[in-house]
């Protein structure tokens, strides 16, 4: 099915006057859509691009950071800045469509006002009206798109591979994905991917010999210009997840191997290359710097929404790098003018996808009622209300980072509590109802085992400074891209400008100081060693017996740590 622009506009016509629900201040959103989806074609190569939906097939509400720290030469720089800084720095009308989609600002009135976004059935509408106008054109899917749900985790991933198969993803690389373990993803590649959707990864090779695992790259024929996706997976996935998960891999940011397979892309005939990365945005930045040969890369990992590509010299010339967002806000869109064999211009946009405003695909609609329908009692039961906006994305804590901490506390009877510093996880407006599905948004991994442990006051301090470095080290080759450990219980100090092992100081819990010699009672989960399988029952279980029992959420201080050295720092609100 394709779609043109009158078309797409009927559409839109039919399902407001078929009762789509628009808030009295949504007044102009015919208008509103046409001018946000229309985008003319240009050029003749297009690339679609969307990353880290996280298995999020409805509409959902998702809100950006007002934390996102730059530190050495990433101060100031997209993405690490918030808040009415960003909108300054991009351009961007405060109080519009975009400034919601694109901060944290007024975000619960405004999602009022405009909407869930996301949802695959609606992508699906905004995929096929741009593949429509722009002939040939590729959808590149970056990664971190099989994990994120109670469906994908029982389907094992089968529902997401399906749906990604329906909306026409030509080309994806991985991380979470590997999570459920390599025979699987191999299994997906061979069986239900064959001749349809290819992964590309170039730094991903067997332990033994390096062989290759996946196609370094592919290159397709888009209206007679041959153009390269070179693929790049998430460099450290068997220390950010469970190693045993992927015994036989090896991952790494594998920058020489980069430049040999762009080099032998364009000896092949290449004459656009883009790289389809889950490096997070600094790795890209750093990355295209010291890697000649690429046009464009597109990025995922880091979730940042960035609505313009950073534009970064190196020896061979220029490349753009972009960043897609997450949880199925947006599809990028890249337009390249390719006259004599080489890229002469661009045109990039990052578009929201509004529920409001795009109808649902009913192809992809039918498909995610049949999928979901034999889960639908489980997913649907209602655990708890919150009082509070509840949201993870932020450096150091969001809500419902603050109320899983506090479940774990009181159900394992712990002093104090961690929790992985995960991007991912919807959020849900203040008076809305906690279901085991947005749970389950927040916790569906395959290691999702909760723990007890005793840990030395040295430890606990240990623990934080090497996430802290992993977050804020100057050097971007060696950030793993999520957040800080999320804490419960316990205050501290944190200057993200010190060296390593001197970020973090003043540890306190309730009052005292933790004393390095002394044990505390801390529990967790999301434990990556082999030896942890099984080790108590799954998070999601442990947090949902303590939301039964309070069935009202309040709204809770979040255990954020007193920064150091930050002020001024655009990538915090002030």
């Amino acid at each position: 099915m394709s779609m043109n622009r009158r078309e797409f506009m009927q559409m839109l016509a039919v399902a407001a006057a078929g009762g789509m629900t628009l808030h009295s201040s949504f007044a102009r959103a015919e208008k509103a859509a046409e001018a946000l989806y229309d985008m003319p074609k240009f050029g003749n190569v297009s690339l679609l691009h969307m990353t880290d939906c996280h298995a999020q097939l409805l509409p959902i509400y998702f809100r950006e950071p007002n934390v996102n720290l730059g530190v050495g030469g990433m101060v100031g720089n997209a993405p690490h800045i918030v808040g009415e800084r960003f909108l300054k720095h991009f351009g961007i009308k405060p109080g519009s469509i975009e400034a919601h989609a694109f901060t944290y600002l007024d975000f619960v009135e405004a999602a009022k006002t405009y909407g869930k976004v996301g949802g695959f059935a609606h992508l699906s509408t905004l995929v096929k009206k741009m593949k429509a106008s722009r002939p040939g054109a590729l959808l590149l899917d970056g990664g971190d798109t099989w994990q994120g749900s109670g469906t994908a985790l029982w389907t094992n991933a089968q529902d997401m591979v399906d749906a990604c198969k329906l909306l026409g993803v030509d080309v994806m690389t991985l991380h979470w994905e590997s999570s459920y373990g390599a025979d699987r993803v191999k299994e997906i590649e061979e069986k239900d991917f064959a001749g349809q959707i290819d992964i590309v990864a170039q730094n991903v090779k067997t332990t033994d010999f390096e062989d290759p695992v996946f196609k370094p790259y592919v290159i397709k024929n888009i209206n007679g210009v041959p153009v390269a996706i070179v693929g790049q997976a998430f460099p450290y996935t068997p220390i950010a997840n469970p190693r045993w998960q992927t015994p036989d891999w090896s991952f790494g940011i594998q920058e020489q191997g980069m430049q040999e397979a762009v080099n032998a892309a364009r000896a092949e005939g290449a004459q656009v290359v883009v790289v389809l990365s889950h490096n997070g945005m600094d790795v890209d930045l750093k990355l295209a710097s010291r890697v000649t040969g690429i046009d464009a890369i597109f990025g995922g990992h880091t979730h940042d929404g960035m609505p313009a590509p950073t534009v970064v010299e190196n020896a061979g010339g220029k490349t753009l790098v972009t960043n897609a967002g997450s949880n199925g806000k947006f599809l990028g869109v890249m337009d390249f003018d390719v006259k004599n064999g080489k890229v002469v211009d661009f045109r990039y946009k990052l578009l929201p996808v509004l529920a409001n405003l795009l109808p649902a695909d009913p192809e992809m609609a039918a498909f995610i009622d049949k999928t979901r329908a034999p889960f639908l009692e489980k997913l649907t039961e209602k655990l708890a209300v919150t009082e509070g906006l509840l949201y993870r994305r932020g450096n150091f804590n969001g809500s419902w980072d603050q109320l899983i901490v506090d479940a774990l506390i009181a159900e394992k009877d712990a002093e104090l509590a961690f929790s992985p510093g995960f991007r991912w996880g919807t959020s849900l407006l203040p008076g809305d109802t906690i279901t085991m599905e947005h749970l389950l948004d927040q916790t569906a991994i395959t290691y999702p085992w909760t723990t007890l442990t005793e840990m030395s006051g040295e430890m606990i301090k240990t623990v934080l400074e090497d996430v802290a470095d992993n977050l804020f080290n100057p050097d971007p080759y060696y950030q793993q891209g999520g957040d800080m450990v999320r804490v419960g219980g316990l205050q501290y100090t944190c200057d993200p400008t010190a060296t390593m092992g001197k970020r973090i100081d003043n540890m306190m819990l309730k009052g005292k100081r933790i004393e390095p010699g002394k044990t505390y009672k801390v529990a967790g989960w999301a434990p990556v060693s082999e030896e942890a399988k099984d080790s108590g029952p799954a998070v999601w279980d442990v947090v949902a017996n303590y939301l039964r029992s309070q069935k009202v959420v309040t709204q809770r201080a979040l255990n954020l740590p007193t920064l150091k050295g930050m002020d001024g720092n655009p990538g915090v609100a002030v």
